[in-house]
């Protein structure tokens, strides 16, 4: 079904609303029309591109609540933080982290992103992460974004804390790792 111009601005319009973190490439299949034509219905609707909207989202506020990394230091962008409880991250994969030959995503990635999250959720001004067992569930591709979910699921025998962290595609899980956090406090 062609839609107007009004009518398709005004769905993106509210598909962004409801889902900020949408590509531009996923808009573009959700409305059959062309990446470029979804960014000038961005740019009409004065709607910022992806990045922007993550920035704007992790503001300056992850600064003054990650208290075991810098900001820098986490690998993709924290959008929703609650110390000691969850974090959520999202990276897109890009060229730089697939490899060359078939545009799979190179592992260390997508565990830098899981790990650096478990790290962040703790609420602690030292976190080092002492163990983990990590499953890959299936191929991450060039241009796909992950979707990290940390969940702080307590202490181990030796006093180390627990943070599972699902990674997903669209809705398919990618990644998962039960990592044991080392905190300098308890």
């Amino acid at each position: 079904m062609k839609r107007t111009k009004q009518e398709r601005q005004q769905l993106l319009q509210e598909t962004i609303e409801q889902t900020p973190f949408i590509t531009d490439d996923d808009l573009a299949k959700k409305f059959n029309v062309s990446i470029q034509t979804i960014r000038l219905d961005r740019m009409e609707l004065s709607i910022p591109e992806l990045r922007a909207r993550i920035r704007s989202v992790a503001s300056n506020h992850w600064n003054e609540t990650v208290r075991a990394l810098t900001i820098d230091d986490v690998i993709g962008e924290i959008i929703d933080l609650e110390l000691d409880k969850r974090a959520i991250s999202i990276m897109m994969i890009k060229s730089e982290h697939v490899f060359s030959r078939n545009k799979i995503a190179r592992g260390h990635h997508l565990f830098a992103q899981a790990n650096s999250l478990a790290v962040a959720v703790i609420n602690d001004e030292l976190a080092l992460t002492a163990k983990v067992d990590i499953k890959f569930t299936r191929q991450v591709k060039e241009s796909e974004q992950v979707v990290a979910k940390a969940v702080v699921e307590g202490k181990t025998d030796k006093g180390l804390t627990k943070v599972r962290v699902n990674s997903f595609v669209q809705h398919e899980l990618v990644f998962t790792g039960l990592f044991q956090m080392y905190r300098s406090t308890e």
